[in-house]
């Protein structure tokens, strides 16, 4: 993992305040036009008019898939038909699994501005992601607004990307672009992380849940 370089604490307030207005902007104005999947859009299923108009692609009843899916509870809020209530980042908060990146989100002052974008697609990062980082780097990060934003804004594409438009190359609201492959139930982004339970829907978002933190090039 790359060496992060710390900004001063005045340019790093000054960096995290015009991260933070740009992805609000950015959010506002995102749509299923932001992405650039390659892959074929699945036929038409019955389901609601809301889903269908932000997600023409998408099944009206769909099943997350992946081996982490067994761990998602069968009632209530923390559940899958309980997440779909509310939205992404409330959501996120109900799954034991995705604690740190809940933290991370409140550090940069995400909750409100994620939970208000309309049809995004979120890929998250399970605490054993964050992991995988080594503790100093991670709390450093942790501790580095501007950074931080960066990051997690990598974790965010506009649209709703159902399985079947999901492979491709995706612009995130970081500003680059992150790049998906595999079909059907196994997918690898940027070649480094695993999708362990994909397809997961709440209020305002599509999840997908890897198995390490993505981090956008310097």
């Amino acid at each position: 993992m790359a060496v992060i370089l710390r900004p001063t604490s005045r340019h790093a307030a000054l960096g995290a305040a015009a991260a933070a207005g740009l992805l609000a902007v950015t959010l506002s104005a995102c749509s299923s036009g932001g992405s650039t999947g390659n892959a074929m859009a699945s036929p038409a299923a019955a389901g609601s008019a809301s889903a269908a108009a932000s997600d023409p692609g998408m099944a009206a009843s769909t099943v997350p898939f992946g081996s982490a899916c067994a761990a998602v509870p069968t009632s209530g809020a923390g559940s899958f038909s309980g997440m779909a209530q509310d939205p992404v980042a409330t959501a996120a908060s109900h799954n034991p699994a995705l604690s740190t990146l809940v933290t991370a989100v409140e550090k940069a002052g995400l909750t409100d501005t994620l939970n208000s974008a309309k049809d995004i697609t979120v890929f998250a990062p399970t605490n054993d992601a964050f992991a995988k980082i080594p503790k100093a780097t991670l709390d450093s990060v942790l501790n580095d607004k501007a950074e931080l934003t960066k990051i997690l804004t990598y974790h965010v594409a506009p649209g709703r990307l159902s399985p079947s438009a999901l492979a491709g190359t995706h612009r995130t609201l970081e500003g680059s672009d992150l790049t998906v492959t595999g079909f059907g139930e196994k997918f690898t982004v940027n070649g480094t992380s695993t999708v362990v339970c994909g397809d997961v829907r709440t209020a305002n978002a599509t999840v997908y849940i890897v198995d390490t933190v993505l981090m956008p090039k310097s």
